[in-house]
């Protein structure tokens, strides 16, 4: 896919012309239209989490740090650090029934989605390489094609100018050590970067104290993450190349029940001036493989017996092609294709009362998409953006008949800038999401819950849209954002439990009927001088069943793993040179862990701080740094099931950064 392909200021006034009334914000946000755009300049809900951000957050993890952004969560509480990687879907406004993301994850125009399930390697892209992440709240299939049903997660790297050295390098308790690195440099139209990462921790004992016996052990994870990047700029046209390697090996919490993992990627690419606008082109290809090993745990939690072990090979390859230009003063189009092939199998042994049964599935996915977007002043306080993206996709898997879909994804927003100070947004929309292999054709395994593939499975639908409005104070002191939004999903994919029996419960991904995401969405930052700022977060959603036919008894049910209320709160001192401080504080309210209500997860606070203080007279650049993560060591649910199992206890860390 193509994102954040126009990255010279050229091409930000190629898309938007300038804008004669003075815009809410400044930021620059590039996730809303494929093109570089101020963040008051787009109807769509986008936040933006800086570099300066990231190097406070008290988690040495990305996703731990997204929690900070209304909207955001993953599929489980718990954060990729001791969570199993295949419950790291990312879920936005409430759309969550599965832990396949519902949000589509990029860096630089190329997704990070697990191109078998879905899940995200949070990982692949060294934190010290990030120079800011750009969320996007609302349907995104318009250009982005399937996955982005509820909305885009773009990674932004720094570019390999300077020269330029960024690192760090911490560690603490839980026998954890995290270290992460970012050089780069250029010379004479040549740019080139390495980024590399390292992390582990022995973890802690996910289950519940009172429920732990002799086979519960710590859930606790290792990974290891290579990329280097080569650029060359010609006559104002930039090309890369650049190539990857990540994996990671976990503990999740019982001897028999680990996993490891190994994704290699290439990726290539250059974006030439055309016309006045630009043309862009993204190849990419790479290979994985992934192992697990499930087992059932006695009742009384003194034994275990494996029952499955699975590997799962899987390649993909995919390639983009984009086109932008302006058309009058005032009017932009921007028209693309891309398309994109997944091949993935789930090999594996089942354990029973006699020798081991060999168990094959999986099969191949293509898709393939065009889009158009145009991009209109209609008068000098109001724009109008209309867009509509084609898709088409086949499965073929041995022994299933071959299945093909395809839709049609249209979005219209409006902005109307009413002073100022305040403007109007205004949007609806239409998306989908093709059920991805693992969801297809992989059974799995968690707890004392077993989930069954379905080969039957159709795409998600999603009709919504959304009204809103943007406030910015006299010098950007003070900005806020209210935003009402509504989504309705035809055919969701959903966990849907069968047979419950003490010793087993057993559930299928279906299609439900459908289902309804509504609520609120606000935030707010106050600047006190150059050193102070206050933000915060609401997210009221209200996600439930509104029809599901073939499954009596779900129609008004909460959809699992959705909490109806989330609050965020962060207050940040920055003195570069003496000290810089972060406190980041959230609530979560109660959810429930499945489809029928039953397993509730209680609601809970959390709070993180870091205070960091820069090293002077020594090396440039340098300070230390001491963080904690849930100071007030709360206890709180991640998950039932339907044994209850708890988040992370408080943790301490220390280390140093430099940045230079």
């Amino acid at each position: 896919m193509v994102l954040a392909l126009l990255v010279s200021a050229a091409m930000a006034g190629a898309a938007v012309p300038p804008d004669p009334v003075p815009a809410v914000t400044d930021e620059v946000t590039v996730t809303a239209t494929r093109s570089e755009q101020r963040q008051g300049d787009t109807a769509a809900s986008v936040a933006v989490v800086s570099a300066a951000e990231l190097a406070v957050s008290a988690a040495p993890t990305v996703d731990d740090a997204l929690r900070q952004v209304p909207g955001f969560s993953l599929f489980r509480r718990a954060g990729s650090r001791f969570a199993n990687p295949t419950t790291q879907g990312v879920s936005l406004r409430g759309l969550g029934a599965s832990g396949a993301s519902r949000a589509l994850v990029l860096a630089d125009g190329i997704p990070l989605n697990d191109p078998f399930g879905g899940w995200i390697a949070w990982g692949r892209i060294p934190r010290a390489e990030l120079e800011r992440i750009e969320v996007m709240r609302g349907a995104g299939s318009d250009l982005y094609g399937s996955t982005a049903l509820g909305g885009v997660v773009q990674l932004v790297r720094r570019a390999p100018k300077g020269p330029a050295v960024v690192a760090d390098v911490s560690a603490g308790q839980l026998h954890s050590a995290d270290g992460s690195l970012f050089a780069g440099g250029s010379w004479k139209g040549w740019g080139a970067s390495v980024a590399a990462e390292g992390s582990r921790t022995d973890g802690y004992v996910l289950v519940d104290p009172a429920d732990r016996g002799p086979v519960d052990t710590p859930a606790g994870s290792r990974h290891r993450g290579l990329e280097a990047t080569v650029e060359r700029e010609v006559a104002g046209a930039r090309w890369f190349v650049r190539g990857s390697r990540y994996s990671e090996d976990r503990t999740n919490g019982t001897p028999l029940q680990t996993n490891d993992s190994l994704i290699r990627q290439w990726s290539a690419g250059g974006d030439v001036p055309e016309g006045g606008g630009f043309v862009s082109l993204r190849g990419w290809g790479g290979d994985q493989e992934y192992h697990q090993g499930f087992s059932s745990v006695a009742a009384d939690r003194a034994s275990e017996r494996l029952t499955r072990s699975q590997s799962v090979p899987a390649t993909t390859a995919g390639g983009s092609l984009q086109w932008s230009r302006p058309v009058t003063d005032g009017h932009a189009l921007i028209a693309g294709a891309e398309v994109r092939q997944v091949d993935g199998t789930s090999d594996e042994l089942v354990y029973g009362g006699g020798p081991p049964t060999l168990v094959a599935a999986g099969g191949r996915q293509r898709t393939s998409g065009l889009y158009l977007e145009d991009v209109a002043r209609l008068a000098p306080r109001l724009s109008l953006t209309v867009g509509g993206r084609f898709d088409s996709w086949t499965n073929d898997a041995a022994r299933l008949p071959h299945r093909d879909e395809s839709a049609f994804s249209p979005r219209a927003s409006l902005l109307f800038q009413a002073t100022e100070r305040w403007a109007w947004t205004a949007s609806a929309y239409k998306a989908f999401r093709a059920p991805t292999l693992n969801e297809l054709y992989r059974d799995f395994r968690v707890g004392n819950v077993l989930t069954v593939a379905n080969a039957n499975l159709r795409a998600e639908r999603l009709t919504g849209g959304e009204t809103g409005a943007l406030f910015s104070g006299r010098g950007g002191r003070v900005t806020a954002r209210g935003t009402l939004f509504w989504m309705d999903v035809d055919q969701t994919i959903a966990n849907v439990t069968l047979t419950a029996t003490p010793s087993l419960i057993t559930r299928q991904r279906q299609n439900l009927g459908s289902t309804r995401s509504r609520g609120i969405e606000a935030e707010v930052t106050a600047r006190a001088g150059d050193r102070w700022t206050l933000s915060g977060g609401w997210l009221l959603s209200d996600a439930r069943v509104v029809d599901a036919p073939a499954v009596r008894g779900l129609e008004g049910l909460r959809l699992p793993q959705v909490p109806r209320n989330q609050a965020t709160l962060q207050i940040r001192f920055d003195d570069p040179r003496f000290l810089s401080a972060a406190l980041q504080a959230r609530w979560t309210g109660g959810q429930f862990d499945d489809d029928q209500n039953v397993f509730l997860l209680r609601s809970y606070a959390s709070v993180d701080a870091l205070l960091s203080r820069s090293l002077s007279g020594g090396l440039r650049g340098l300070s230390v740094f001491a963080a904690g993560e849930n100071l007030g060591d709360t206890r709180y649910d991640i998950g039932r099931t339907p044994l209850r199992t708890i988040g992370p206890p408080r943790t301490l860390r220390v280390g140093l950064r430099i940045e230079r």
